[in-house]
């Protein structure tokens, strides 16, 4: 075992606890921040498996740009920051939903990426005068060949799926916004209209 093969499965272990410490902590601010920790050692594992440009990427727009606007919005909002009650009947159901979720997925990963296979250990050699070569799995060139190449549709769907996230977004935050507003009182409507 090389020591990336070490880094890389000790980077793993702190990406999928902190992970589980995300969804399991009561607190939304603690929450936000053992995302930061997921999403930092996510960009490690990136930079392990020498695809530089994702690890950036994911350290640039997740850890500075997404939770910093995650805390933004909660600090805003005013929302509740403490803990929440643990009195919902939906445990079971969400229970369900959770484990069918990463079924599919480990399924779906499990067969995209059957056979395909990183090998840490070696350095590729040039196969006609042997000489080593440097790899081109986590470059700009390479990663913007795939996408646009082999990964088009993929992408513009991942694309449509966050503009509904998006506006899915909006429409439960004006929901809730409505609902939130006080009634107003006789004589503030009186005030309001003179």
């Amino acid at each position: 075992m090389t020591a990336a093969i070490v880094v890389f499965w000790l980077l793993s272990a702190l990406t999928v606890s902190s992970a589980v410490m995300v969804v399991t902590t009561p607190h939304l601010v603690h929450a936000a921040l053992w995302l930061v920790v997921t999403l930092g050692s996510v960009a490690g594992c990136f930079l392990v498996l020498t695809a530089e440009l994702v690890a950036w990427v994911q350290v640039l727009v997740y850890v500075g740009a997404v939770v910093v606007l995650l805390l933004f919005a909660l600090m805003l909002t005013r929302a509740p920051t403490g803990a929440m009650s643990a009195t919902s009947r939906n445990k079971p159901a969400a229970l369900v939903a959770s484990v069918a979720t990463s079924g599919v997925l480990i399924a779906v990963l499990a067969s995209g990426f059957h056979g395909l296979r990183i090998d840490l250990s070696e350095t590729p050699s040039d196969p006609v005068t042997g000489n080593p070569v440097a790899q081109r799995v986590g470059d700009s060139r390479t990663i913007g060949e795939a996408i646009f190449t082999h990964w088009v549709l993929a992408f513009e769907l991942l694309s449509v799926v966050l503009l509904a996230a998006l506006i899915g977004a909006i429409v439960v935050s004006g929901r809730v916004r409505e609902r939130d507003l006080p009634a107003a009182e006789p004589s503030d409507r009186a005030r309001s209209v003179v």
